[in-house]
């Protein structure tokens, strides 16, 4: 092995090895690396330099660039960590957001203050055409890059992650739409005898996610114990249809449905049957889709949003998405007194917190309530 171990501490230690002749000069050059541990693990560290260096795939820390920090990111980690929609909308900020403008800095120059240069530009002129971006795009951009630049800092390449100190710009509260009661029946009549119709009622009646609804089997239905069992999601990138674990694992979960839309599905389940038979394709097994496409395959999330989008417009009801269903789901739940637990498990938020966060306006203030309690306790106490 072309190199050895030098201890700097009581467990630091400088590793140097040799990485061959500069093409230009010939002259022989040395690499340095600091490493922290016990000499063995410095050893096979060591060893493991070399060996990379051999194999041309070694990288001096002290050059690599953004735009080459994040394409390794993107092979060695985000490519087998997150899902195949995620990392197409994680290139999708590096290629319009970053590259442009900060891809050629070195990681190790990379300050705080080059991220809030990049926000500011972005605010002004990131968008289509040099138009302003919103700051919920920005936000995309910055937890990207802290989330990369997180992973820099662990593995050495930098001393510490420079977008900890930057904040990104304020989003604006946007007021989550969701359908009345009285649009709920107006939507639900308009549907009816159409594929969309069932859809649409499990998604009001349980509040789940437009690829948990598409993904769901018969075989994760008891319709006789009217309970629902999701556990897995159909996600759709640029590489196809596929089916995936839910979002978190509060995601899968135990859903109790009504009456009511255990006979819709009921009647669904008939309807498609029926269907089957007609075209000749027999009974569907127990394990076939619920909400699936004539001949059993899976039906395209983005195809179906866009066919509620024309739905609603077809409607005149103005700036209702499928995902709106989910908000109108919680929205009744909240109204009617549920508590935030019992809605975060329901509807698979990660934790309360989450549910809170985005729902916590439409929860009733119960401050005087609190007092009434507490006036009620003190009133026990000097009774005793």
């Amino acid at each position: 092995m072309t190199g050895y171990v030098r201890r700097r501490g009581k467990r630091s230690f400088e590793l140097k090895f040799d990485v061959g002749a500069d093409p230009v000069t010939g002259k022989r050059r040395i690499r340095y690396a600091s490493f922290k541990g016990s000499k063995r693990e410095a050893e096979i560290e060591l060893a493991r330099l070399v060996a990379q260096n051999a194999a041309g795939e070694l990288i001096d820390p002290s050059k690599e660039t953004v735009a080459e920090f994040i394409e390794r990111w993107d092979r060695d980690w985000a490519t087998v960590n997150v899902s195949a929609k995620t990392l197409e909308r994680y290139r999708g900020i590096v290629k319009l957001y970053v590259v442009p403008h900060i891809g050629a800095m070195r990681m190790q120059k990379l300050r705080a203050v080059h991220l809030q240069e990049l926000y500011a530009k972005l605010l002004r002129s990131g968008g289509k055409n040099g138009r302003t971006l919103s700051a919920a795009s920005v936000c995309g951009a910055h937890r990207l890059l802290h989330r990369t630049f997180g992973h820099a800092a662990t593995w050495g390449v930098v001393a510490r992650n420079v977008a900890t100190l930057v904040k990104p710009p304020p989003v604006p509260q946007t007021e989550i739409k969701i359908l009345s009661e009285e649009q709920i029946g107006t939507v639900l009549r308009h549907l009816s005898g159409r594929s969309l119709r069932p859809i649409v009622s499990f998604l009001v009646g349980t509040g789940a996610r437009r690829g948990e609804a598409l993904a769901l089997r018969w075989s994760d239905l008891d319709l006789d114990k009217a309970l629902v069992r999701i556990e897995r999601s159909l996600e759709q990138s640029k590489s196809g249809l596929r089916f995936k674990s839910p979002k978190t694992k509060n995601s899968r979960r135990n859903v109790s449905i009504s009456p009511w839309l255990v006979a819709e599905l009921r009647a669904h389940r008939l309807g498609q049957q029926k269907r089957r038979l007609s075209l000749g394709l027999g009974r569907a097994p127990e394990d076939s889709l619920v909400f699936a496409r004539w001949d059993g395959s899976p039906r395209a999330p983005r195809g179906l949003s866009q066919k509620f989008a024309l739905a609603m417009a077809s409607l005149k009801i103005e700036g209702i998405t499928l995902h709106s269903l989910r908000h109108t789901h919680v929205s009744q739940l909240i109204a009617s007194g549920m508590d935030v637990l019992t809605t975060s498990r329901r509807i698979g938020h990660a934790s309360p917190a989450i549910t809170l966060s985005r729902y916590g306006h439409l929860f009733t203030n119960t401050d005087a309530r609190a007092a009434e309690i507490m006036e009620a306790a003190f009133a026990r106490m000097r009774t005793e």
